[in-house]
């Protein structure tokens, strides 16, 4: 049986490959990890503002941004269990964690200001 060899992989396939231990070994330093963390806590509560301010000004499309918002909080909480038990750094948690909480954070304040 002739079995061809793999297929040669790609400068795209070789630069994302090693992204993440990249990241992580970038985010070592504490004031990076740090800003790291603000930024991705204030990009996710300005496009949870974003979805809470334009759902807000078209009344028809609230149902389906809730379905939305809740499936992607449920995603997020469901990706948590995988990541608590990996090994290592907990990068990946700690910024699901602060995407989690800026999005609903930005949902709630909107939500309150609509009352």
């Amino acid at each position: 049986m002739n079995s061809a060899p793999p297929p040669q992989r790609t400068r795209l396939q070789q630069s994302l490959g090693g992204a993440w231990p990249r990241l992580e070994q970038w985010a070592g330093n504490p004031w990076r990890r740090l800003s790291l963390l603000l930024i991705v806590l204030l990009g996710a509560f300005v496009i949870g503002n974003a979805i809470g301010t334009v759902t807000g000004a078209r009344a028809f499309l609230d149902p389906v941004a809730a379905l939305l918002c809740v499936v992607l909080i449920e995603v997020a909480i469901r990706l948590r269990g995988p990541l608590r038990r990996r090994p290592g750094d907990r990068l990946g948690l700690e910024l699901l964690d602060m995407g989690r909480l800026g999005f609903s954070y930005g949902l709630l304040l909107e939500g309150f200001k609509l009352l």
